[in-house]
């Protein structure tokens, strides 16, 4: 009996033994982070892809820091047997956790009258030259079976007019009328309801994401800027076609 007690007491030691010392480094981490940006949010802390170091998201972005707190890199990790972006790869994945928390119910879409062959979600300001020009194009995306999912990024930021704006085109009957002559330079109004304007906000900047259109893939990858019709059907495809690897 005294001795599977001791065995059992040697096994949990083991376990805890790392466990404690993940526990310290995470606090080194943290730390160190607050003691250069004190206010920043921390997402998450995990073992990065590279030994003494920690993964660290932050406000959306992707750094490593030390495991003893005094070294941070920022940049990308690249794995040169597979010729992989680690740094992207992770970016990715987080962008597509991320954006499931938009439903269906809170986007608008533009839908093909045909089969929907794609769908790619367009964070988008009513006020952006080229989030227009994007959408310009809108009848052209859907005949090639593409599904446009826009979201709102006021980049002015919350109580701005593009935010303004983009709540009157929420709020109105028709929201993919509304959408279109707003970004055809028609004022939309003042209508207000409940919304998710501020929430869509706030999720564009948990991903990163500083400038409009952002385009977000299947893959979880992005494209900045306007895209022609050819393009985004060919990143769509090819981003399709890695996400089911």
């Amino acid at each position: 009996m005294k001795i599977s007690m001791l065995a059992a007491a040697l096994a949990l030691a083991v376990v805890a033994a790392p466990v404690h010392a993940r526990g310290a480094e995470e606090s080194k981490v943290r730390e160190a982070i607050a003691s250069l940006v004190p206010d920043a949010r921390i997402d998450s802390v995990r073992a990065a892809p590279i030994e003494g170091y920690q993964e660290v998201v932050l406000q959306g972005q992707v750094v490593y820091v030390s495991n003893d707190g005094t070294k941070l890199i920022q940049g990308m990790i690249f794995d040169i047997p597979s010729k992989t972006d680690l740094t992207e790869v992770r970016r990715s994945d987080l962008r597509k956790s991320l954006l499931a928390k938009a439903p269906d119910s809170q986007r608008i879409a533009f839908k093909p009258k045909g089969e929907v062959k794609h769908r790619v979600a367009v964070f988008t300001d009513i006020d952006c030259g080229f989030c227009r020009e994007l959408h310009k194009h809108m009848e052209e995306y859907n005949a090639r079976g593409v599904e446009v999912d826009y979201l709102f990024f006021p980049r002015a930021g919350v109580g701005s007019e593009s935010f303004r704006k983009a709540v009157a085109v929420w709020c109105a009957k028709d929201q993919q009328t509304a959408m279109t002559e707003a970004k055809a330079g028609k004022d939309p109004g003042n209508a207000s309801c409940v919304n998710p304007i501020e929430a869509q906000y706030q999720l564009g900047q948990q991903m990163g994401i500083t400038g409009t259109p952002t385009l977000i893939f299947p893959d979880g990858s992005v494209a900045p800027g306007y895209v022609t019709p050819d393009q985004l059907e060919a990143r769509l495809t090819a981003a399709e076609a890695k996400a089911g690897q």
